[in-house]
C-alpha cells in the first residue's frame, strides 16, 4: 500500500479495529507517517550578522514642538514590520529534520525624546506692585483695631504733635503784613484780607475736627463772619456787634441741627464744630473793630512770631524766642505809630494768642490741608481779641 500524505483538512474515517499481522514490516504500511515540519530544537538556522551601519550609535533627535492636531514628521513614522505567514505541513517532499529558512529581519532603533526640564513657576503678569508703607499696621479681620499715627507715636514714646512748617508760617506772615498795610491805608481796605482770613478759619476748623466735606457748616460759619463785618460797619465798629452776631448764630446752628435726621452723636459733633467755627470766624472780625495803629503793630508781631516759631529749634526755646521777637517787632512798629514803646507789650500779647492758635492747629498729626488752613488762619484769628483789647487799653 502506498503511503498517503497527511492532509489536515480531510477527516479520517475510522475503518474498524486493526487486524493482527504476523510480519512487523507488513504492519508498518498501516502506520501513520508524519512528514511535515518539526520543532527540532537541536538544529537552528544561523543568525546572520547585522551590518555595522545599522548597529552604530545614532545621535538623539530633537523633537520639534508639535501643535495640537498635526501629524508627526515623516522621519519619525516607523512602518509596521510585515512578517510572512508561516505554514507548516503544506509542502511535499520535505525531509524529517530539515530546517526552515526565514528571511532576516533588521531592527532600526527609534530615537528617544530628550527629557524636557520641569517648567518653572512664572510670575503673574498682572501682579500688583507692593503697597507703600503708610505707617499703619496690616489690615486684619481678627478683631485687632488699627491704631492711628498719634496712638502709635504715644506708644513709642514720641510726641503726637506735628507743627506747621515753614510754608504755612510764610502764608501767615504774608496775610499779617497785608492786614498791617491795609490798616495803614485806612478805610475799608482791611476788609479784603479779613474776608480771606475768615473763610480759611471756618474751613480749617472743620477739617481739624475730621469733618470734610462739611459744606453747610463752613458756609454757615463764613456767613456769620460776613454778617458780623456788616454789623461792625453799621455800628461804627462797636464790639457789641460781634457778640450779638455770635449769639444769633449759636441759636441758628442749634435749630438747624435739631432738624437733622442724623444720629444723635453725629448731630452733636456737627453742632459743636459749627458753633466753634462760626465763633472763630466772627471773632476774627476784631481786626476790623480794633484801632488802626493797634492792627498795624499786632499784625506785624504775629507775622514775626509765626516765622520764628517755624525755625527748627526745641519747642521751649522756639516759644521763648518767638515771644521775644514779637515784642521787639511790636516795639519797632510802635515807633512808627502813636503807640510808641507800648507797642512791645501789645506785640507780646498778640504773639501769645497767636502761639496758642498755632498749637491748636498742630493737634494730633493733622493733615497737610489742616496746616494750610487752620495752621495759617488760627494764629491771626486767635490774636484778634488781644489786639482789640490791648489797643483800647494802651491807646
Amino acid at each position: 500500500m502506498t503511503n498517503q500524505p497527511f492532509d489536515r483538512h480531510e477527516p479520517r474515517q475510522w475503518q474498524g479495529p486493526a487486524q493482527g499481522y504476523d510480519d512487523p514490516r507488513e504492519a508498518e504500511q498501516y502506520t501513520q507517517q508524519w512528514q511535515g515540519q518539526t520543532w527540532e530544537t537541536s538544529v537552528q538556522p544561523p543568525v546572520p550578522a547585522a551590518p555595522a551601519e545599522e548597529t552604530a550609535y545614532l545621535p538623539q533627535q530633537q523633537y520639534e514642538q508639535q501643535q495640537y492636531g498635526q501629524q508627526p514628521p515623516q522621519q519619525y513614522q516607523q512602518p509596521y514590520q510585515q512578517y510572512p505567514q508561516q505554514q507548516y505541513g503544506q509542502q511535499h517532499g520535505q525531509q524529517y529534520g530539515q530546517p526552515q529558512q526565514y528571511p532576516a529581519q533588521t531592527y532600526t532603533p527609534q530615537p528617544q525624546p530628550e527629557p524636557q526640564p520641569e517648567p518653572q513657576p512664572q510670575p503673574r503678569p498682572h501682579e500688583p506692585p507692593p503697597a507703600p508703607d503708610t505707617g499703619y499696621g496690616p489690615a486684619t479681620i481678627a478683631g485687632n483695631a488699627r491704631i492711628t499715627d498719634a496712638q502709635r507715636a504715644r506708644a513709642e514714646g514720641r510726641s503726637p504733635i506735628i507743627e506747621p512748617g515753614g510754608q504755612p508760617a510764610a502764608l501767615t506772615a504774608l496775610l499779617g503784613l497785608l492786614l498791617a498795610g491795609a490798616a495803614a491805608v485806612g478805610g475799608y481796605a482791611v476788609l479784603a484780607p479779613l474776608v480771606v482770613l475768615q473763610a480759611v478759619t471756618a474751613a480749617g476748623w472743620f477739617r481739624l475736627n475730621g469733618m470734610w466735606p462739611a459744606r453747610q457748616g463752613i458756609a454757615l460759619g463764613f456767613l456769620g463772619a460776613l454778617v458780623a463785618d456788616a454789623a461792625l460797619l453799621v455800628s461804627d465798629r462797636s464790639p457789641a456787634a460781634l457778640l450779638g452776631t455770635i449769639g444769633v448764630w449759636v441759636l441758628l446752628s442749634l435749630v438747624l441741627h435739631l432738624r437733622s435726621h442724623a444720629d444723635p452723636d453725629e448731630r452733636m459733633y456737627g453742632l459743636t464744630a459749627t458753633v466753634v467755627a462760626s465763633a472763630l470766624a466772627i471773632v476774627a472780625g476784631g481786626w476790623l473793630a480794633a484801632d488802626a495803629d493797634a492792627v498795624t503793630v499786632g499784625a506785624i508781631a504775629v507775622a514775626v512770631a509765626a516765622l520764628v516759631r517755624a525755625l527748627p529749634l526745641p519747642t521751649p526755646v522756639s516759644v521763648a524766642v518767638a515771644l521775644l521777637a514779637a515784642a521787639g517787632a511790636g516795639f519797632a512798629a510802635g515807633g512808627i505809630t502813636d503807640l510808641g514803646s507800648s507797642g512791645a507789650l501789645l506785640g507780646a500779647g498778640a504773639a501769645v494768642c497767636a502761639l496758642v492758635g498755632h498749637r491748636v492747629a498742630s493737634y494730633d498729626y493733622p493733615s497737610r490741608f489742616v496746616h494750610f488752613t487752620a495752621g495759617v488762619a488760627l494764629p491771626l484769628s486767635a490774636a484778634a481779641p488781644a489786639v482789640w483789647a490791648l489797643g483800647r487799653v494802651l491807646g
